[in-house]
């Protein structure tokens, strides 16, 4: 029985060992296998890795041989995951903001060429301002004598404008700006823009403001504080200087932005034109109206714009401006304005949506209004002799972002002059000697929404008590697409 059993195990062993030495065979040939391609893996990176060398070898010489700068070193990958934990990290713990609405399409569209022209874009901007002041309402019109300020205690709708902007086609823009009232539809700016012109030129022809320092070619939304300064005012009327011309802007290939204007246009547009032929004439004159019969009878611009960017998210921007042309008080009457302008801004190239921020803008300016004599013939105690009425005045500015969404400012502003009125310069609201001090809070829930709440501290000669307390509240809102305004 015992031969029986070990005659049984030596056929199973002899079994066993004709099937597993077939398998063992092949493990050895798939190891064998692998490791050949692994080295022939090692290789193939040896060599790729010896060609990288060579090349950077040769980019380096290249580099050395033309004097060109090192190029940054790539952050390590653990520096780049820090740097992402961070920003992921600083956008968590800002607060959250509205959502942007969808811009509004173009009412019209085409493509020329490789290109989509939008034709048109229009936006509606509604401003009402409510407050009061210490002030009779005939006393607080002069005060703010823009006419876009709050006129009057109580409410004011100061401003409700459509506005049409796109593309003509591949060579010009243009733009229609309408300011609509209760009483009255006012066009105040129609105007188009080339586009390609050669050597850095650029034409603006139509009806349009007059280019001439910050706030008088700007619209009143664009603006910082609620009302108007009182040298602008005074120099360009309650609704800006604006009428019928043409400006020509050359781009200088200065190292910095540099652009030269010059502008020709209408002088006697009635109340758009006061320092010129306007319907009144300064200091109380009596006006001549007078018609454009040669190229003397219109006003000229001449206008230097730079502006520079500095490291640390600062940016400056400096402006010089001329104007001249005939005033109202007849054939002899001459009007000279010059005025200098400043803007310094920094936001640094973290900031969230703009904020924070911190802008100052001056501006100071001054006009010699050469009058001519006057003789009536009916009242020889009325005439009056040749004159120059001198004015003048500044304002300065500064606004702080110190919160997402919100901003404070304060204002200060002068303006006088010499030369007499007919009733007295003292008792003329728009050439005496004036002092404004207006601070400024302002709450921005996104960027077509703005309530602003100022005070203004006036003196003003004119007035009964001298000084004026005013508090206004102004509420804005826009829609649809309206186009940047100037820096």
């Amino acid at each position: 029985m015992k031969i029986h059993h070990r005659w049984i195990a030596g056929v199973v062993a002899a079994a066993l060992a004709a099937t597993l030495a077939p398998a063992r065979v092949r493990a050895a040939d798939d190891l064998e296998s692998l490791r050949r391609e692994i080295d022939e893996l090692r290789r193939r990176d040896a060599e790729r890795q010896r060609e990288i060398d060579a090349l950077e070898t040769e980019v380096q010489r290249l580099r050395d041989a033309q004097g060109m700068p090192q190029p940054a070193a790539l952050p390590s990958p653990a520096a780049a995951a820090s740097a992402l934990d961070r920003a992921v990290g600083a956008l968590a713990t800002e607060p959250s903001a509205p959502a942007a609405p969808v811009s509004s399409p173009a009412l019209v569209a085409r493509r020329i060429g490789s290109a989509e022209i939008k034709l048109l874009d229009v936006s509606f901007d509604t401003m009402l301002a409510a407050g009061g002041s210490t002030v009779p309402d005939h006393e607080v019109e002069e005060l703010e004598g823009g006419d876009h300020d709050p006129q009057r205690r109580g409410f004011t709708l100061q401003q409700a404008e459509l506005s049409f902007t796109g593309a003509v086609d591949p060579y010009f823009t243009a733009e229609a700006h309408v300011v609509l009232s209760p009483d009255h539809v006012e066009l105040e700016e129609a105007f188009f823009t080339s586009t390609s012109l050669p050597w850095n030129l650029q034409l603006e022809g139509g009806y349009f403001l007059t280019e001439f320092g910050r706030i008088n070619p700007t619209h009143s939304h664009a603006w910082d504080w609620i009302d108007q300064p009182i040298v602008v005012t005074r120099m360009f009327g309650g609704e800006g200087l604006r009428s019928p011309g043409a400006r020509l802007a050359w781009l200088s290939p200065l190292p910095w932005f540099a652009e030269f204007q010059v502008g020709v246009q209408n002088a006697n547009e009635e109340h758009t034109t006061p320092s010129f032929m306007g319907d009144e004439a300064i200091g109380g004159r009596p006006a001549e109206k007078t018609n454009t019969g040669s190229m003397k009878d219109l006003l000229y611009l001449a206008r230097w714009k730079n502006a520079w960017n500095w490291s640390g998210g600062v940016t400056t921007q400096l402006g010089f401006s001329g104007l001249f042309g005939p005033n109202a008080t007849g054939g002899d009457g001459r009007t000279y304005l010059y005025g200098t302008d400043m803007v310094w801004k920094w936001q640094p190239p973290d900031h969230f949506r703009g904020w924070p921020f911190v802008t100052w803008q001056s501006e100071i300016m001054r006009r010699d209004y050469r009058a001519a004599a006057y003789v009536d013939p009916e009242d020889p105690n009325a005439d009056l002799a040749g004159d120059t009425l001198r004015d003048w005045g500044l304002y300065a500015q500064a606004l702080w972002g110190f919160h997402y969404q919100w901003a404070a400012g304060l204002r200060y502003e002068y303006a006088g002059g010499s030369g007499a009125s007919v009733d007295g310069r003292q008792n003329d609201p728009r050439r005496d000697d004036r002092h404004r001090v207006a601070p400024l809070i302002i709450w921005q829930p996104s960027e077509y929404a703005r309530i602003r709440l100022q005070y203004d501290f006036d003196h003003a000669e004119f007035l009964s008590e001298k000084d004026a307390h005013s508090v206004w509240l102004g509420f804005e809102v826009l829609y649809g697409a309206h186009p940047a305004h100037q820096y």
